[in-house]
């Protein structure tokens, strides 16, 4: 099980700090965690019977679950189709959004909640990737973006959604600056 100082602690590999993160905060769900999954998608949810408020707190959290996986595929991809230089920046920005400490909705205060905005960005800088040129890794996650969206508010999805929009635009002036060098030369 992982602890405060486990979580503390990076490893040289973010999925396994990504997985520790999540075992960390489902530990303090357990715990009685004040802000339960189950509680804010009630609260999320207005007029939800009890048994969907239960169905969408399994499903965030399948999807929190998720990410590591996602991650780990996305990684495996850009390597595979040698596309480093234009997914790996993301998937690791993306990747230190979930391990700060502190971010729009803190996971060490908030417990599992706290990770649905990491999981949010992570599901949107995929999103972003799978629209680039030829399908990144074939997968459709306008569902689950959707269902995120609607448990986190459209006003934090749109604060996420700029934070996914400066990282794509700082990679694209990286990726000049680096064809002007590269085309400098020759």
């Amino acid at each position: 099980m992982a602890t405060e100082a486990d979580v503390g602690a990076p490893s040289d590999d973010p999925i396994e700090d990504i997985l520790a993160v999540i075992e960390s905060a489902k530990a303090r769900e357990g715990e009685g965690e004040a802000e339960g999954l189950h509680a804010f998608a009630a609260r999320a949810l207005p007029g939800a019977t009890e048994d969907e408020v239960r169905a969408a707190a399994d499903l965030a959290l399948e999807i929190v679950e998720s990410v590591p996986i996602l991650l780990a595929r996305a990684h495996q991809e850009a390597e595979e189709r040698g596309l480093q230089r234009v997914a790996i920046p993301l998937l690791e920005r993306a990747e230190r959004y979930w391990l700060k400490p502190i971010d729009l909705v803190p996971e060490m205060t908030q417990g599992l909640v706290g990770l649905l905005d990491d999981a949010y960005l992570v599901l949107r800088t995929l999103d972003k990737l799978e629209r680039g040129e030829g399908a990144f890794l074939g997968w459709d996650l306008a569902s689950p973006l959707r269902f995120l969206r609607r448990l986190l508010g459209r006003s934090l999805a749109r604060r996420l959604d700029l934070v996914v929009a400066e990282a794509l635009e700082e990679l694209s002036e990286d990726l000049e600056e680096l064809w002007m060098r590269s085309a400098h030369r020759a």
